[in-house]
């Protein structure tokens, strides 16, 4: 972390608030550095006694002579409108906005917080939670050099991250790796049902089945090798491989079924978008 990612104020930590609270803290960002607003009391409650963070009920309730460098965001999309307006002031007083709001565009998020707002929009995906997701950013043109750096380095706790220069294209960022671990779930799912009703023991058929795909993931993502050719490695001319994927890569096969689903979450982003 770096000095220009502090003070911090996050609203917000839920599950993905939550990951990135302990992402920053464990990258050495000091607790006293961050408030929380968060108005689940329970919630609240373990926040304080885990983290040692100072956490509010509401807006309301922070200090008057607070001055965070940057607000985070992180709560559900369909809240936003009602969160927030409350923390403009702050953006009055010279602070940038990172929002994780799935679906909220930055001139949503800017009719909130005024025309001059710095704003940056992050799109996770759930591996966050284990510091192994990979989020994709967007800024409006009021976002510094120096701002885009600690937005950087804020999602950084969690995982990797690209940038986006063209706001549409945060659809189909969304549909690709947002949505994406379910589609990874659901091959474990299939793919562990298929060595089940072949005769594998159900724990076992699972068993394989997940850590195959996290194995596979894990190899791919730590080769110099494209996975065409890690595909191709693993498959022999004339073998079982080879004739599992005859079947895989037909006209009707994973890719075209992907593709079909990967269009319908980007329809359905954007509906959602207005």
């Amino acid at each position: 972390m770096t000095g220009d990612a502090v003070p911090l104020l996050l609203i917000g930590c839920g599950k993905m608030g939550g990951a990135l609270l302990a992402g920053w803290l464990s990258r050495g960002l000091a607790s006293d550095n961050i408030t929380i607003v968060e108005p689940a009391a329970d919630l609240a409650s373990a926040i304080r006694a885990k983290h040692g963070v100072t956490v509010v009920a509401a807006a309301a309730e922070l200090p008057v002579d607070l001055r965070p460098a940057a607000l985070v965001f992180a709560v559900k999309p369909q809240m936003m409108d009602e969160v927030v307006p409350h923390f403009r002031r702050f953006v009055e007083n010279g602070a940038w906005a990172l929002s994780i709001a799935a679906g909220t565009t930055i001139g949503s998020v800017q009719n909130r917080l005024g025309p001059e707002a710095a704003i940056v929009r992050a799109m996770p995906n759930t591996p966050a939670a284990i510091a192994r997701g990979i989020t994709a950013l967007c800024a409006n043109h009021k976002v510094t050099a120096g701002e885009r750096q600690a937005a950087e380095a804020l999602v950084a706790a969690v995982g990797d991250v690209v940038w986006i220069d063209d706001e549409t294209l945060m659809d189909v960022v969304t549909a690709v790796s947002g949505s994406g671990p379910a589609y990874v779930f659901l091959m474990i799912e299939a793919l562990a049902e298929a060595g089940r009703m072949n005769g594998l023991p159900a724990d076992i058929a699972e068993r394989l089945a997940e850590a195959t795909v996290a194995g596979a993931g894990e190899l791919a993502l730590v080769s110099d090798e494209a996975a065409g050719q890690l595909r191709r490695n693993v498959t022999s001319p004339g073998g079982t491989t080879e004739a599992a994927l005859n079947v895989l890569m037909a006209a009707d096969g994973l890719p075209a079924l992907l593709e079909r689903a990967v269009e319908a979450a980007i329809r359905r982003g954007r509906e959602l978008g207005g």
